[in-house]
């Protein structure tokens, strides 16, 4: 018997790597043309055509699915499963030739949040999860590994990522990162979703975000819950529509969300 959930997951895994090769082709060109977006955002040809082919392959195969992208808007559907498109998560990487940008895709069933997909195109890696199956991580050709957070208990023995200063300073929140910074062991700017894959798979403890969009927050929710971890906006709640997101785990939910919020000062400064 067909597995709807198990079905969109490989449906998954199959598009975004076709996607992958796409966006692939115009990375190595080197010189990108870019536009600016209505909002100021770049976007390129490689944005667009990556999600158009997925758009187009998801219709074919689940004509009755909603697809909800951030370049083309959305089309509703009548079964109850939608699926939220990023093509390029990280696109100012990806324009200035930094190999950490991702293409995302997650999948919605009546609202929940159930398959989530982050590839990176260019460093030959994908991170997904589906509802109850766990988390995983595979390169190129290799098996599949599990994906688990780390066991890290205090915020000043971790390593905390983030994606830009000026998204901070642009929410006038730039003393909630320095507190951060101040408290946690390691700060590193490796941003977007490669950031909050990080947490996933083991190698960072934290990753905050002050602005996200649905289409950046959708296969991360279940990605983090499936590798023992959490997705949550700022105000600690489990969800892809809360405008922010913060990736940690359990044992440090708390903490991260007190320095955040200033009801704790650092404990100690950042020693890097």
């Amino acid at each position: 018997m067909s597995n709807p959930i198990a079905d969109r997951l490989q449906f998954a895994l199959e598009t975004s790597a076709r996607a992958a090769e796409l966006i692939l082709s115009y990375y190595h060109l080197g010189d990108i043309p870019v536009e600016l977006k209505a909002d100021q955002t770049p976007v390129t040809a490689a944005d667009q055509g990556a999600e158009q082919l997925m758009r187009a392959e998801i219709l074919k195969a689940f004509p009755q699915d909603g697809v909800l992208g951030e370049e083309f808007g959305e089309t509703p559907g009548t079964s109850g499963y939608r699926w939220i498109l990023d093509p390029v998560d990280g696109t100012k990487s990806f324009i200035s030739g930094v190999p950490l940008f991702g293409t995302l895709v997650g999948v919605e069933h009546n609202g929940e949040p159930i398959i989530g997909l982050s590839r990176f195109p260019a460093l030959n890696e994908v991170v997904y999860a589906s509802k109850g199956q766990g988390a995983w991580r595979k390169i190129g050709d290799a098996e599949p590994e599990k994906a688990r957070v780390r066991n890290t208990a205090r915020l000043e023995d971790g390593l905390f990522t983030f994606t830009s200063v000026g998204t901070w300073d642009l929410i006038g929140k730039l003393d909630a990162f320095t507190r951060l910074c101040q408290t946690a062991r390691l700060t590193r700017g490796w941003g977007d979703c490669y950031g909050h894959c990080l947490v996933a798979t083991g190698r960072a403890d934290v990753h905050v975000d002050p602005i996200m969009s649905l289409w950046d927050a959708a296969a991360l929710l279940p990605i983090l819950t499936e590798a023992g971890g959490l997705f949550l906006n700022w105000n600690g709640e489990s969800t892809t529509a809360g405008g922010n997101g913060i990736s940690t785990t359990p044992a440090l939910r708390n903490q991260v969300l007190d320095v955040l919020h200033g009801r704790i000062e650092p404990t100690t400064r950042g020693r890097d």
